[in-house]
């Protein structure tokens, strides 16, 4: 199959992540270098931040700003304006320390002279204690002078985000960028104008990155990863740059949000950017379309890959049946080529688990591939990336480990699994005693009663210093009707044994789930409270409950007591859906409330205020008696 001179390039696009690459691109490359293809990979996310948040790149925006009369278009672009020479002066030293590079800058950045300080810093004043004394002593302490820095440099690239996104283009973010444009969209339409319309100052800095790229790595085949909507805009771009440069070149696109919301594409223009679209565990369709391009395969014998027909212009979907590649087999990922000395460590909130979402570069890996438990009601269960559970032994695991750590000099690991199994984190633990690895890991579990005291130990001793995992809606009740296998004892309990093992504990809450009334949401946000106040959990966030179409909600809807409002017809992205719930609770002023208070938790705030202070508009007594949690601490085996 492999070709001494075709090489595959892997692309993740903007956005993604600052702090670390996002895992797909290493994936692929290190699958497709352990089957002998010539395999490279680029961050365009991180280089499309690094070009717009330099010297140069901050000058040329403000050249735009002046040529455009946007200097007032927004408080925080006449800020900048005001203070242009600040920014150039500091910015390139301000990235260098995000880096690493210059950690002594730290000293002058704490001073609150160095910086120019825009809207964003006036969030600060929110931390003023009780004294009215130094509004950040509380979280850093007199001697935390680098995290207080980052913490501050974080909010001047905040503000220079904000500048972009009000002078320069409207969809830019860190995150989520243009996610509007793909998100659920039914038609491509709305994308499709975006790409016909003028290139902005960051699509000419994508053009010119995507150009340079080509010409360093002279790609064959190039893998665009999309794992989220807000890096659907950017591929579309690179593609349409990649064609205009050399329309021979041949571009494919996959990933999570491909996997999740193209799966019923019939739209032809599509492929005026994109030559395959594949669906699923990359692995095997790759396999298929590279022996397709070198002749070895016909076109119909594709593996799980949409391609438009040259005489009709329809889009058809090819599956020849095959099995997938075994996880075991897939090789160890590499982050061979990719800058892991450029990433930016943030800091955006002062809280100790939630930090490492966007803090210090972390190694990803997967425990297993889907889920075990593949029940939940809100989940996209019938899908792959759930529903085809598949594990490799600890052995496996830890040789790739000991590979990445020799090739990354990292001995961070974020294990970025759905939900990663007791017995295999258990086995996983042992293996690294038994070798005597000394690592740093966190990820992915359900609270499940499988999570002892001894073993939570255990996780600690093998490296694990935080875990993540679902309470949803923190409610009997509903967790019955989630099919979610916990309740809030359990949590409780849980989360108390990883606290006392030294272990930060992050609980994804949930809140609009079918049928939940305003006293549903008063309840569970006082089991929160208490779940903080007892140290049971240090970070949280509540996410609103989305309906798709994937999942057992969206599938059999009137077994949750609600009715799916009909989709207009879909030739492109198809996800969520609407939804009527008779209990009609407004779920919007409850979501403004749940948010406020978790915030202030997270910051060991009002901890001991009545749960309904949170709320703008009258809400009922909670029934959750106020010692619940300590009292279920209290029965804990």
């Amino acid at each position: 199959m492999p070709s001494p001179d075709f090489r595959v390039l892997s692309v993740i696009p903007p956005m993604t992540q600052l702090n670390t690459p996002y895992p797909s691109t290493a994936y692929l490359t290190g699958f497709l270098r352990s089957r002998g293809v010539d395999a490279v990979q680029e961050d365009l996310a991180l280089a499309t931040v690094l070009r717009m948040l330099s010297r140069t790149g901050l000058q040329a925006i403000h050249e735009h700003i002046q040529a455009s009369g946007q200097a007032h278009a927004s408080r925080t672009v006449a800020f900048f304006v005001e203070h242009v020479d600040d920014y150039l002066r500091t910015i390139d030293r301000v990235i260098a320390f995000l880096q690493g590079d210059d950690p002594t800058l730290g000293h002058r950045i704490c001073n609150r002279a160095f910086l120019p300080e825009g809207p964003r810093f006036d969030n600060l004043e929110a931390y003023v204690d009780e004294e009215g004394g130094d509004s950040l002593a509380w979280a850093f302490g007199a001697l935390g002078m680098q995290d207080r820095a980052k913490h501050l440099a974080t909010l001047y690239l905040n503000d220079l985000a904000d500048v972009i996104k009000h002078a320069v283009d409207p969809r830019f973010e860190f995150v989520r960028y243009a996610e509007s444009l793909a998100a659920s969209q039914p038609t491509f339409e709305p994308l499709a104008q975006a790409l016909s319309a003028p290139l902005t100052l960051v699509d000419e800095t994508l053009r010119d990155l995507t150009l340079q790229a080509l010409e360093r790595h002279r790609p064959r085949l190039v893998l665009l990863s999309v794992p989220f909507p807000g890096s659907v805009y950017a591929a579309f771009r690179i593609a349409q740059f990649i064609k205009a440069h050399d329309p021979s070149i041949i571009t494919s696109l996959g990933g999570g949000f491909v996997n999740t919301e193209l799966r019923e594409l019939s739209e032809p223009r599509v492929f005026d950017y994109m030559d395959f679209v594949t669906l699923d565990a990359g692995e095997r369709p790759l396999i298929a379309l590279l022996e397709h391009l070198h002749g070895e395969r016909s076109r119909e014998r594709l593996v799980r890959c949409f391609v438009r027909e040259a005489d009709s212009g329809a889009v058809r979907y090819m599956n020849w049946p095959e099995p997938d590649v075994p996880f075991a087999e897939v090789g160890t990922p590499t982050w061979d080529g990719l800058p892991l000395k450029r990433y930016l460590s943030l800091l955006d909130m002062l809280n100790p688990m939630n930090r490492l979402w966007s803090d210090g570069r972390w190694n990803k890996l997967t425990v297993a591939h889907g889920c075990y438990w593949k029940k939940c009601s809100f989940c996209d269960v019938s899908l792959d990336y759930i529903s085809r559970y598949e594990g490799a032994n600890a052995s496996v695991l830890v040789d790739r480990i000991e590979a990445i750590v020799e090739e990354t000099g990292q001995t961070g690991f974020h294990f970025v699994d759905e939900a990663a199994p007791p017995k295999a984190l258990r086995a996983l633990a042992a293996e690294l005693k038994r070798r005597n690895l000394g690592i740093s890991w966190w990820g992915n579990i359900r609270f499940e009663k499988s999570f002892t005291p001894q073993l939570c130990e255990e996780l600690a001793d093998s490296g694990c210093i935080a875990i993540s995992g679902g309470l949803e809606v923190a409610s009997d009740r509903l967790l019955a009707m989630m099919k979610k296998g916990v309740s809030v004892e359990q949590v409780a309990q849980v989360t108390r044994s990883f606290t006392e093992a030294g272990i930060l504990v992050h609980a994804y809450l949930m809140y609009g789930f079918p049928t939940q009334t305003v006293q549903d949401t008063v309840d569970a946000l006082e089991y929160v409270r208490q779940l903080f106040e007892q140290g049971c959990i240090q970070s949280g966030f509540f996410h609103r409950f989305a309906c798709t179409v994937h999942s057992p909600v969206g599938l059999n809807p009137e077994d949750y007591g609600i009715t799916l409002q009909a989709l207009p017809p879909v030739s492109f992205a198809k996800n969520d859906i609407a939804f009527i719930d008779p209990t009609g609770t407004d779920h919007d002023a409850m979501g403004q409330a749940l948010k406020k208070a978790i915030y202030n938790y997270m910051h060991g705030i009002c901890l001991d205020t009545d749960v309904r202070s949170w709320f703008n508009v009258r809400v009922p007594k909670p029934t959750v008696p106020r010692h619940f949690i300590e009292r279920a601490l209290s029965r804990r085996a």
